[in-house]
């Protein structure tokens, strides 16, 4: 690698509006990096999550495909 191209790699804490904290690597210049949803208070990760059927999208596929069950 060439040298004085490459921006100076640190640590930094990255604080979720949840309070959760993690150290990370990053390039910005900075020590602290706020988020507002991070992967413990994201519903996907969590299992909240909600899919929902707008439309009766599902019921139109599986009909056009004749998936009926």
């Amino acid at each position: 690698m060439k040298d004085s191209i490459h921006p100076e790699y640190r640590k930094a804490t990255v604080v979720c509006a949840c309070g959760n904290t993690f150290e990370t690597g990053t390039t910005k210049k900075t020590d602290v990096i706020s988020v507002d949803i991070c992967s413990k208070c994201h519903p996907f990760f969590t299992g909240k999550q909600k899919l929902i059927d707008t439309g009766g999208r599902v019921e139109k596929f599986n009909n056009r495909y004749n998936r009926n069950k």
